[in-house]
């Protein structure tokens, strides 16, 4: 099969583009503009990949790129709350105006389906747990805003035009290839680079905050198990279990074999209290079932950062 991954560079798109490459058979198309993304990602199996250096703003790039594609995994777009509220144009125009080239190229090209990134973050902070499908969507972002907008246009594609897509509402995502240096790195890369610096992990807020943290690899299996299936619509793309961010910064640091006092720093906006995913949709539709536990796939994450031995 011929298949397209925008921001396949990036932290999510790369693990998907290694999995995809494993068959051998297929065509591995990279579409990205290399502003949040790195090469370095692909350096173990980028001799299986083709790479095009472009942004999804670019419509007529895309349709020369989507030409005799089978399915296109959406992964590029500006991917901070922060960085939304500080520059939110930027962010709609990657994730809204950038989400409807995709569409647009994707139908006119024929793909079967769009696998299209969302985020958890369209919830906002509604007191329902866990948050399902059938949820009102209540944005607290810019950010959250592009996403559900995003979700709005594969259902109108669906609908008008007859293009298969797929929405997974991805919750706090994590693992290899997470990158602990940017101003906007999530916080398990950060607080994993703290440690390694023998620095105290800082918290946003008391640490109460509640959160639902997914391994990348089971993001992987569900973008594929997205594409192989019949089914439409949205879905969260949850672990299914949620911790206190109290609680990750000491687990953390007992497996790096640490023990520093948390500084706690003021909370961010557009910082949601509590999530917690539903994922019994997901399941039941798309055959999902999380493999890693949290501490699983802390141990991984722990071991790609080169930290040696864990506890």
């Amino acid at each position: 099969m011929k298949l397209v991954i925008t921001g396949g560079a990036g932290f999510i798109g790369s693990n998907l583009a290694e999995e995809l490459s494993k068959e051998k058979d297929n065509e591995i198309i990279i579409v990205d503009d290399l502003s949040t993304g790195k090469m370095e990602n692909l350096r173990k199996f980028n001799q299986n990949i083709n790479f095009v250096r472009g942004s999804i703003t670019d419509l007529n790039l895309l349709k020369r790129t989507f030409k005799d594609t089978d399915y296109v995994f959406h992964q590029a777009a500006i991917p901070s709350v922060p960085r939304s509220i500080k520059d939110p144009i930027a962010s709609n125009n990657a994730n809204v105006n950038g989400t409807l080239n995709v569409l647009v190229a994707a139908n006119d090209c024929g793909v079967k389906k769009v696998v299209y990134a969302s985020s958890s973050s369209v919830y906002g902070d509604t007191p329902e747990l866990p948050k399902r499908e059938r949820m009102t969507p209540n944005p607290l972002s810019p950010y959250a805003v592009t996403k559900l907008l995003g979700e709005y246009y594969c259902k109108v594609f669906t609908e008008v035009y007859g293009l298969k897509t797929v929405s997974l509402r991805y919750f706090n995502v994590y693992g290899p290839r997470q990158d602990p240096y940017s101003d906007y790195a999530a916080v398990i890369p950060r607080f994993i680079n703290r440690v390694l610096e023998n620095k105290p992990p800082v918290i946003y807020g008391d640490g109460e905050q509640t959160r639902d943290f997914t391994f990348v690899k089971d993001v992987v299996k569900a973008n594929v198990l997205a594409a192989e299936s019949d089914a439409n619509g949205v879905y969260n793309i949850a672990y299914g279990n949620r911790v206190r961010i109290n609680e990750l910064a000491n687990m953390i640091m007992k497996l790096m074999g640490k023990n520093l006092k948390p500084i706690h720093d003021a909370p961010r906006e557009g910082d949601v209290k509590h999530s917690l995913g539903g994922i019994a949709w997901a399941k039941k539709n798309l055959g999902y079932e999380p493999r890693y536990s949290l501490e699983e796939g802390l141990r991984e994450t722990i071991k790609w950062f080169g930290l040696g031995k864990l506890v």
